[in-house]
């Protein structure tokens, strides 16, 4: 995680290698310069009861794995298939560029990034759930 700002608002929550910190009143910048630091802004966390997508579920995942509560080296195998999976449907070529960078970052342990990547994902596939059902 070497080199990872995070710009947090007044009150915003981060869990940081399983410690929750709120930032103070006023917005602030943190720069995190421990490599592979666990990172989860807990406004991007997705609750349990919400994992019922496809990509909903591989990114309740890599969020397993920032907030300790699941052992990156046994979920780094499950990651690796669900991204594959979700490659063979989302094709075009935006989303391929998304999961090809959520899987370099798995493979680098890099899990805020593979995080990130697979979070641009939840817009389209948001749509295309919402197509299917028109």
């Amino acid at each position: 995680m070497s080199g990872l700002v995070l710009k947090l608002g007044p009150k915003e929550r981060v869990l940081i290698n399983g410690a929750v910190i709120e930032n103070g009143d006023r917005r602030s910048r943190l720069s995190i310069v421990t490599p592979n630091a666990n990172i989860l802004r807990l406004r991007d966390a997705i609750h349990p009861e919400e994992v019922n997508t496809p990509v909903r579920r591989v990114c309740y995942i890599v969020q397993l794995v920032l907030s300790g509560d699941a052992d990156p080296q046994e979920a780094k195998l499950q990651l690796l298939r669900g991204i594959e999976q979700l490659s063979q449907v989302l094709t075009d070529p935006d989303s391929r560029a998304l999961l090809s960078g959520a899987t370099e970052a798995v493979i680098d342990t890099q899990y805020y990034q593979a995080l990130k990547a697979l979070r641009g994902l939840l817009p389209r596939e948001e749509r295309l759930l919402a197509a299917r059902l028109q």
